[in-house]
């Protein structure tokens, strides 16, 4: 097997590169940062519409598998970036991908719990698709009035419309794409999302014993760029540990 993954270099990445290379994979990865354990690495910057279009041309072959890792936490004055990189880069950089998956070839995308609001705020998710450019990016910033926290929220939102969005017009082409959306996980970026989330995160990781951890993520994403999840077709998986379960249970009085 030949994998592609964009965001190597740390945390669920790294966790999902490492378990590849258990298999024997052959592993490529475009990362802004050089990640361990891969067979190629080619730098990328997903906020760069240019750098993206120029590590997708460095590539050679093709692929059984891509996930589309990067992205940026919620952090102050970065909704741009945050946008730019979690969603518009994203989608870019994994549309220009699809002549190089083999026939069967699984995409997994990295939302996140915090983008389960989708149908609630479907309106601003599908104003934000129909942004092309840094310019209108900015403009729609400015109209929306989008924080670190909602960009971050907004992003992953679009994320898993954008590929429910694509499983039609990738049935054609006998690909798939699927999402994962993890709660809190253990790794680097954590603290950002304490402080932007606040008690309420706190008190979520609490009730379920934990925050998650990389190799618990990266199990699931292995899985779905398997064969094994071949049926599995334009869904978002939300690995969380119970939290969705319990504060839904609470909601309902039960």
């Amino acid at each position: 097997m030949r994998a592609l993954i964009v965001g190597a270099a740390t945390g669920i990445g790294a966790a999902v590169v490492e378990k590849w290379k258990a298999k024997g994979f052959e592993v490529v990865a475009l990362d802004i940062a050089n990640p361990a354990n891969v067979d190629q690495w080619l730098p990328v910057d997903l906020s760069e519409p240019s750098s993206i279009d120029e590590a997708v041309g460095q590539l050679s072959g093709t692929f059984d598998c891509l996930v589309s890792n990067a992205g940026l936490p919620p952090r102050d004055g970065l909704e741009e970036k945050i946008l730019a990189v979690n969603f518009m880069g994203l989608v870019r950089c994994t549309t220009a991908l699809l002549p190089r998956l083999n026939k069967g070839a699984a995409i997994v995308n990295t939302a996140s719990r915090a983008g389960m609001a989708w149908r609630e705020n479907i309106d601003q998710v599908k104003a934000l698709m129909q942004v092309s450019n840094h310019d209108a990016l900015r403009d729609f910033i400015a109209k929306e009035g989008i924080d670190p926290v909602r960009a971050y929220n907004l992003s992953k939102e679009a994320l898993i419309v954008w590929t429910m969005a694509q499983t039609e017009r990738l049935l054609e082409l006998d690909l798939r794409m699927n999402t994962v959306s993890p709660a809190a996980v253990s790794t680097g970026i954590l603290n950002d999302f304490a402080s932007a989330f606040g008690d309420r995160m706190v008190k979520n990781v609490e009730r379920v014993g934990r925050p998650g951890t990389a190799d618990e993520i990266a199990d699931v994403i292995v899985f779905l760029s398997s064969p094994e999840s071949r049926w599995l077709k334009g869904v978002d998986i939300t690995i969380d540990g119970g939290m969705t379960a319990v504060v839904q249970t609470e909601n309902l009085g039960l």
